[in-house]
């Protein structure tokens, strides 16, 4: 059984604000580069496909850096493995700033997802130390929450950027807010793991213990399901910029400012979640997130032809509504997930990470392609919705309470 830690008095609201700062790196150095996509590939003259690699493999490097992650928070503690991660999100930022080629951007990129990683997995894992399931459910619901604030804004700003001093700039700020970050949390971070606590094995085992959490039925299905319930938002950020600069052409600002209202879907899906989880429990959140997501993309399949008269609008409205769905279900999925082992929630937080931003590179850099000569928003649509029912029939097979229980 799972025994709820309160949080030393002294840091408890100074760790929550940091919390926030750390798991809000990684999801702004993935927005704030997407509008500025169409205008790299022109500078660096690349394909849009190529370009699109510094998104996909950015989450290819967020999958296999949540995995070490994990493990070795749990073997070294929270503290040292998150001052590590982000010096180096620091370093990559900057170098990406400095490429000159599209190959070395690519490659600093890949290995900015590192630091960026950090803030997410250990993050989680600080959140299942101190607090039981459900609660942690909420708890992660409402960090959320707050982390989106910050990001939602990262497509409007790489966008201004973007066009008032290029995309280099983008890089620069990203590695001044990871900098800020790696000193306020050598500051002011304590170490949350109980000593008391068997230490994760080796990189070694780390294998066996993937294996062995990726056997357990409820454990592939959580971290399955979160994959898919976050699916939509990695089909959008591969294939917006597209659809809104290419097609429509419209701005990157502008592209950036849907961002924004978007997001505001999957923040209230998030205090949702933060309002109910505990008393309702993560089978019901998940499953009304699930549900909620497939209408929202079968509306996205069904709204394509009004884009040519209706603008954007018809496209975002959609993805609002699957952004409050993501927001709902997600937190609980990943609970789910780091509760299966809680004595290894870093290794089990690395993995279900691991798994989610997997599909996440997959998703991103498979739309691109047929996106890249697509004249419609069609083949986006018909992604995000078949990823819509993807996800209810993993929940209905791995884990649905009669499953599970």
């Amino acid at each position: 059984m799972t025994t709820e830690i309160a949080p030393p008095r002294r840091t408890g609201r100074q760790m929550l604000l940091l919390l926030v700062a750390m798991a809000s790196i990684g999801p702004l150095s993935i927005n704030i580069i997407v509008p500025a996509v169409p205008g790299l590939a022109k500078s660096l003259h690349a394909d849009l496909e190529t370009v699109q690699l510094t998104i996909s493999l950015f989450f290819a490097g967020l999958a296999g850096a949540q995995l070490v992650l994990g493990t070795l928070s749990d073997r070294f503690g929270r503290r040292p493995v998150l001052l590590v991660g982000f010096a180096i999100a620091v370093l990559t930022s900057f170098a990406a700033a400095a490429a000159t080629s599209v190959g070395a951007l690519i490659a600093a990129r890949t290995l900015q997802a590192l630091g960026a990683a950090t803030g997410i997995v250990v993050g989680r894992a600080i959140v299942r130390d101190v607090f039981s399931r459900d609660k942690a459910a909420s708890m992660l619901a409402w960090v959320t929450m707050s982390t989106v604030v910050i990001p939602m804004f990262g497509p409007l700003i790489g966008g201004l950027l973007d066009q008032w001093f290029g995309w280099r700039a983008i890089f620069v700020f990203t590695g001044t807010a990871s900098l800020i970050v790696v000193v306020w949390a050598a500051l002011g971070l304590p170490e949350t793991r109980d000593p008391q606590a068997s230490a994760g094995g080796s990189l070694r085992q780390l294998g066996t213990e993937a294996r062995a959490l990726l056997s357990t039925p409820a454990f592939a299905g959580y971290a399955l399901c979160a994959g898919m319930i976050s699916g939509p938002y990695y089909v959008v950020l591969g294939a917006a910029p597209q659809v809104v600069i290419s097609q429509m052409g419209r701005s990157p600002a502008e592209l950036g400012i849907w961002f924004i209202l978007t997001s505001f879907g999957y923040m209230l899906g998030n205090f949702i979640a933060g309002r109910f989880s505990a008393a309702y429990g993560i089978f019901s959140m998940i499953a009304w997130g699930l549900i909620l997501e497939l209408i929202g993309t079968a509306a996205s399949v069904a709204l394509v032809p009004l884009l040519p008269v209706a603008g954007p609008i018809a496209l975002f409205g959609p993805i609002t509504v699957i952004y409050v769905a993501n927001g709902i279900a997600l937190p609980s999925a990943i609970a789910g997930a780091i509760s299966v082992r809680p004595q290894a929630a870093g290794t089990a937080a690395g993995v279900a990470g691991c798994t989610q931003m997997g599909c996440g590179a997959l998703i991103s850099q498979l739309i691109s392609y047929p996106m890249a000569t697509a004249t419609t928003a069609l083949p986006m649509t018909l992604a995000m919705l078949a990823i819509g029912i993807v996800g209810l029939l993993l929940y209905w097979l791995l884990i649905r309470p009669s499953r599970t229980s």
